[in-house]
């Protein structure tokens, strides 16, 4: 296994559960590729080029590359690009030589994720470069796949963009609904505050909110749903008390004028949750 680490992740785990998913591990009848076993000799030895039809960001090649060395520890692999490598279309990724059965049985997994992650990190580029020379950060949502969050998370830094909160445990985030419950903006963030939250993010959809949040000691605004000339008004208003984040219908032709506004970050859910799949293949050829 290559030495690949990301905080919260475990890769062995991954690599073993999304092939026995493939192979059908537990099921009747399952536990084998039938294909491979039927047609490819066990002893058929493949070389193999993994290359980008698209213009993409690249993620995910020593994921990729963990598939493969899971069924066949002796593998050659190359990895030709650093993660988060801007290419052009036809650009090779990867080079491998090894047993065709498990190059074979491990191609559809490697290619899911590489495609998916790439998908991910070239959106979050194309945020980035739009957000233009401002001195705001983009920032990720937890609208994640559920179980990828930690591998879609690092996409987006992969693509230039920021993580958000990893979940609901690492910062408080009071949206309506708990404001709705708790009767009021400044006596959500006195709660919080109350229970020794130290990372309180206040969600505030209209002017009149701020001052109540900040004086409750909100240690971040999120202003929600704002177009550029309120986020104006509120970011003055706030007047650098506490960082401020822009969210909510943020799109590739709106962000510039958002991260123009002077906001500190901006936050968009389709970085993860709406990114397409990268186009890239892997081409064989028998040895």
């Amino acid at each position: 296994m290559i030495a690949f680490t990301i905080p919260g992740f475990d890769l062995d785990a991954f690599v073993n559960a999304t092939l026995a998913e493939d192979l059908g591990e537990g099921l009747p009848g399952g536990g084998h590729d039938v294909t491979c076993e039927s047609v490819i000799p066990a002893d058929a030895r493949f070389a193999g080029v993994m290359d980008s039809r698209d213009a993409i960001s690249v993620c995910g090649l020593p994921i990729a590359a963990a598939f493969f060395r899971a069924l066949d520890p002796a593998m050659e692999i190359e990895i030709l690009l650093a993660e988060g490598a801007q290419v052009i279309p036809g650009t090779a990724l990867m080079r491998l030589t090894g047993n065709a059965r498990a190059m074979l049985t491990a191609e559809r997994s490697a290619l899911n994720t590489v495609q998916h992650l790439s998908g991910v990190a070239t959106l979050t580029r194309s945020y980035v470069d739009a957000m233009g020379e401002t001195r705001a950060r983009l920032l990720d949502t937890r609208k994640t796949i559920p179980g990828l969050r930690h591998l879609e998370k690092y996409a987006v830094r992969t693509g230039g963009g920021h993580n958000h909160r990893m979940g609901l445990w690492d910062a408080a985030m009071i949206k309506d609904n708990h404001v709705l419950v708790a009767g009021g903006v400044a006596e959500a963030v006195r709660r919080a505050l109350g229970a020794g939250v130290a990372d309180v993010i206040c969600e505030v959809d209209r002017i009149d909110q701020i001052e109540p949040a900040l004086e409750a000691g909100a240690t971040r605004l999120l202003l929600d749903n704002m177009g550029p000339d309120l986020l104006r008004e509120a970011v003055a208003l706030v007047a650098g008390r506490v960082p401020c984040e822009a969210s909510g219908g943020v799109r590739l032709d709106t962000i510039g004028a958002i991260a123009a506004s002077g906001v500190d970050y901006v936050s968009v859910g389709r970085l993860t949750q709406s990114a397409p799949a990268a186009d890239i293949g892997l081409d064989f050829r028998p040895l």
